[in-house]
């Protein structure tokens, strides 16, 4: 029996660091793969984590509440059956104190070392841990193409782990720096405060969301050519079959939102004009074959965007229900990755907060980010010049103009705006 350290995961392609919320073991405890660890928050969600080991607990590293942990850092030790741990024990000497709130957290594994071997077998015996073997198998991994850098050259776990880093790399969102690095700043904290030393205030340090937040949209803004485009669509017609539709759906228990047809709008609208259904992906184009629409939704600690997949393909009321629950369960952080990374645009309304019309700034990699203002009542001049009062919504798309040209995008908000204002065409196409 050899401890094998326990790391703590990455449980989204966005996640750099998380916080231990809750133990379900403790030392001494038998585990088999698939017995619950851990509860962890990341800055989007709390999930519970599993053991891919059978073994026993011999040693819990890292004390509940613990906060920025980083990923891949050990946060446990179990007793397993390899001859060979597939990881180094944590040694005293690696122990640092966590800066946010003094417990006890672990530095990065250390880099191993490496071997002078220059193959991982002897013969036809080939030199490889139980559990590498068995991830080696699971992933169709073929042992020629693996190079050992355990005792003697021996295939480990991270072994694995590095060749599927490597065959599977796509541009994620997790590939910008560290949130430890926000974009240069104008001035230095302590140019700052010595601004205003001489009046009361309290430091609040950005953690969590918040700073993921903060460094995205920074990099965003720096780095994304946005442009943008605005028009006003007129949105009677479509109050009017809102008006009916939830009246029919009273019964039900059922009401539909504005923003429940403008997802819809620009899903068909992204169907219609498939080349704007892309995402930027580090020098190249990833172009969509799915319309999935990513939807904003503010919550205490800041914002995310839940994803309705397929939405072209939904009824307004499979939509609405559908959103009703994620950003329900967005609230609670309750909700998995795959329901919040995806999508090739976002929708973002404020107009339930009375604002006219904003510009917002691109959720990388998405190519485009829509912007949905409050409806007003305003004088429009008719087709006999005569003056009419209509009910105009305003729309602003920002656009990455590495991916979508301007006459591209202008496409695109015309179709939305068109099936907006032809409301039936959202029910029927």
């Amino acid at each position: 029996m050899m401890p094998t350290n326990v790391l703590m995961p990455a449980l989204s392609p966005t996640m750099e660091e998380g916080n231990l919320s809750k133990w379900f073991v403790k030392e001494g405890d038998n585990v088999e793969p698939g017995d619950l660890l851990a509860e962890i928050e990341t800055d989007k969600a709390t999930m519970e984590f599993e053991s891919i080991y059978e073994g026993s607990v011999t040693k819990l590293l890292v004390t509940e509440g613990t906060s920025g942990v980083k990923v891949n850092s050990p946060i446990a030790q179990i007793e397993t059956d390899d001859a060979i741990s597939d990881d180094p024990p944590v040694k005293e000497e690696e122990k640092v104190t966590s800066p946010h709130n003094g417990d006890t957290t672990f530095a990065e594994p250390p880099m191993p070392v490496k071997q002078d071997f220059a193959s991982v077998s002897t013969g036809d015996r080939v030199f490889i841990s139980p559990l590498a073997k068995r991830l080696a198998k699971e992933n169709s991994i073929p042992l020629e193409r693996l190079t050992g850098t355990g005792h003697k050259g021996r295939i480990v776990k991270r072994d694995i782990e590095t060749f599927l880093s490597t065959k599977k790399h796509q541009p994620t969102p997790s590939q910008f720096p560290s949130s430890q690095g926000l974009a240069t700043e104008t001035f230095s904290f302590e140019q700052v405060t010595k601004m205003y030393e001489d009046r009361e205030f309290e430091v609040i340090e950005l953690e969590g969301m918040r700073r993921t937040i903060a460094t995205r949209l920074s990099q965003s803004k720096q780095t994304i050519p946005h442009y943008y485009l605005r028009r006003d669509v007129e949105i009677d017609a479509l109050l009017e079959l809102r008006k009916k539709a939830n009246k029919f759906l009273e019964n039900q228990g059922s009401k539909l939102s504005i923003n429940d047809f403008v997802i819809s709008a620009v899903a068909k609208a992204l169907e219609k004009n498939p080349q704007t259904n892309t995402v930027w992906a580090a020098g190249n184009i990833l172009q969509l074959k799915s319309c999935d629409i990513a939807v904003a939704v503010s919550i205490d600690e800041g914002l995310i965007t839940p994803v309705i997949k397929d939405a072209n393909k939904k009824s307004l009321t499979v939509i609405s229900n559908e959103m009703k629950d994620l950003a329900s369960r967005a609230r609670q952080r309750k909700l998995l990755p795959t329901e919040y990374i995806g999508g090739a645009i976002t929708v973002s309304n404020l107009g339930m907060f009375g604002i006219e019309n904003f510009d917002a700034i691109i959720n990388p990699p998405h190519a485009s980010i829509l912007a949905v203002g409050t409806g007003l009542r305003k004088p429009v001049v008719g087709p006999s010049d005569e003056i009419q009062i209509k009910t105009l919504m305003s729309l602003t798309l920002s656009v990455d103009h590495r991916i979508i040209d301007g006459a591209l995008g202008a496409q695109l908000l015309g179709t939305i705006i068109d099936l907006l204002e032809n409301p039936v065409s959202v029910l029927i196409t």
